[in-house]
């Protein structure tokens, strides 16, 4: 979006969930959904979306320290349709973060909702893009395309040794 990254605190922050509201409404079809705000979300369900890793939190001490959190949980919230297969997370790192997923290997359909997804955003937002860096996001590791690509698999007996920790830093992966 076109605010500043600095815009991340006090009042613009309303600002940029009010138009990120405005133009999730507009989606349709497989895209459409609800938008829930984090300040009127009970923490039972906070916890539950959380631990399904659908909803963010406040525990990242470098974004904290960044001032990240600063009038948490003022103007945050996320949206996702139905299935639960789109989200749209507001004013968490950055002002948008806009998630496809779904179990099973149709990456294509993953792409095809993302870029449909985009092509709406667009079409109501301005993003923030530089010629030389590509797109401004509030985290630098974010710049350029914003693209973020990731597979979550399960291996609960692998992953409950001392060992599995210790073997994703070595493989340079991300355990959640």
């Amino acid at each position: 979006m076109s605010h500043s990254i600095v815009s991340l605190f006090g009042q613009n922050r309303k600002d940029i969930e009010a138009k990120a509201l405005e133009a999730l409404n507009s989606f349709s079809e497989d895209l459409k959904g609800t938008y829930y705000p984090l300040s009127d979300m009970d923490e039972d369900t906070q916890s539950r979306l959380t631990e399904e890793h659908f909803l963010f939190n406040d525990s990242d001490r470098f974004l904290k320290a960044a001032g990240g959190y600063n009038d948490w949980p003022t103007a945050r919230g996320i949206f996702y349709n139905e299935s639960k297969t789109f989200l749209v997370w507001v004013n968490e790192e950055d002002h948008l973060r806009v998630i496809s997923m779904q179990k099973g290997g149709d990456i294509g359909a993953v792409y095809k909702r993302l870029a449909t997804a985009y092509k709406t955003l667009e079409e109501k937002l301005k993003f923030s893009r530089d010629d030389r860096v590509g797109f401004l996001t509030f985290c630098p590791t974010n710049l350029g395309t914003t693209l973020r690509a990731s597979v979550h698999i399960k291996i609960p007996l692998l992953s409950a040794t001392d060992k599995f920790k210790s073997l994703c830093e070595k493989l340079n992966l991300q355990a959640r």
